[in-house]
């Protein structure tokens, strides 16, 4: 089942259950014990041609954001995104360790996934700048539940709570329990990444 078909399942699914609008606060998980990967944990695969062979699986593209209690807007751009279980509806995504916006999302504990749209190339970019104001001149608006910044022009979204953290090698997996979802009123062609650049789906 492809990402609309499995989007579409969960909407189904959270519409039989009555899942509520609201929700109150969500504790922040703790950030798991960082430790350094031992030589015998080592593949021998060049690291440059695992990058090659990966980027041949096209991924859709997604910006992760997350208001944390007294912080400005946190978010990050991420193509490592997933839908996981339908019951519960759950969806992950991959974050580098060294990230410096995970632990503001983590202390947010909650976060919108929010699946950009085929013109949004140049946002993604921004979002993937570390250091810079990436909300300048971005328009948002807040999730139902989460109350995490809605992007503008996104092809979909899907509120979450932070449900578990898993380690992964040099990046942490992070499993987040829908809680709100939808798309743009308008069908929007999604963005996508393939082979280290952003393409477009051709009719």
């Amino acid at each position: 089942m492809g990402h609309a078909g499995m989007a579409a399942s969960v909407v189904r699914y959270l519409r039989s259950v009555g899942s509520p609008t609201t929700a109150g606060p969500v504790d922040a998980l703790p950030r798991p014990e960082l430790r350094a990967v031992g030589e015998d944990e080592r593949a021998p695969v060049d690291p440059a041609e695992f990058r090659r062979v990966l980027g041949t699986f096209a991924t859709g593209v997604t910006v992760i954001t997350a208001a944390p209690p007294g912080e400005s807007p946190a978010g990050f751009a991420c193509q490592s995104f997933a839908s996981l279980s339908l019951d519960p509806p759950l969806v992950a995504f991959m974050v580098a360790r060294t990230s410096t916006t995970w632990p503001r999302i983590a202390r947010a504990g909650v976060f919108c996934v929010n699946v950009l749209s085929a013109n949004q190339d140049e946002l993604c970019r921004a979002f993937a700048v570390s250091g810079a104001d990436k909300y300048a001149g971005v328009g948002y608006s807040a999730a139902p539940v989460s109350g995490s910044p809605r992007l503008d022009g996104a092809a979909a979204w899907i509120d979450c709570a932070i449900h578990a953290v898993h380690t992964g090698g040099d990046h942490l997996i992070v499993v987040g329990r829908v809680t709100a979802l939808g798309t743009h009123a308008e069908d929007r062609t999604p963005l996508l990444f393939h082979r280290g650049r952003f393409t477009r789906l051709s009719e």
